[in-house]
């Protein structure tokens, strides 16, 4: 078992999502407050309230009650490392013509259970995939299932 130290380094899954959804409302809306991430999560306004608080008292948001609430530099780091590894598994998984909403219910099954060494792999898979099309091709067919563009 890791020392606590080290677990409480790395914010929750859920914590992972909050701080992800809040960077997304910020760069949509220009800024994040309980209610909008209670609707676009779709969980009750105080469990927000809660998350809200406790990634306050991490370090990772600015947040003060009936006001919005802002990103730390240490969230806004988490949310970009959580933004880049969502953007790789799309890449990867568009690769294969899987539908979007296939794609989005397994990243959301997986992301937070990935190594950064293996998100890294599937990057360099995704990129050697894209620089040689005919290989792609070819896995594709022998899964008999051509590749959907």
């Amino acid at each position: 078992m890791p020392p606590a130290a080290s677990t409480s380094s790395r914010p929750s899954q859920s914590a992972e999502d909050y701080l992800e959804r809040i960077q997304e409302l910020m760069e949509g809306k220009g800024y994040a407050r309980v209610v909008d991430i209670a609707s676009s999560l779709n969980v009750k306004q105080a469990s927000v309230t809660s998350m809200v608080q406790k990634l306050a008292e991490q370090g990772y948001i600015n947040y003060e009650k009936y006001r919005g609430l802002i990103l730390t530099d240490k969230g806004r780091a988490v949310a970009h490392r959580i933004q880049q590894r969502h953007a790789t598994l799309s890449r990867f998984f568009s690769l294969f013509g899987l539908d979007a909403a296939t794609q989005q219910a397994d990243i959301e099954g997986i992301e937070h259970h990935l190594s950064p060494e293996t998100v890294t792999c599937l990057a360099d898979l995704a990129e050697f995939f894209e620089k040689n099309p005919a290989v792609l091709e070819q896995f594709s067919q022998s899964r008999g299932k051509p590749r959907r563009p």
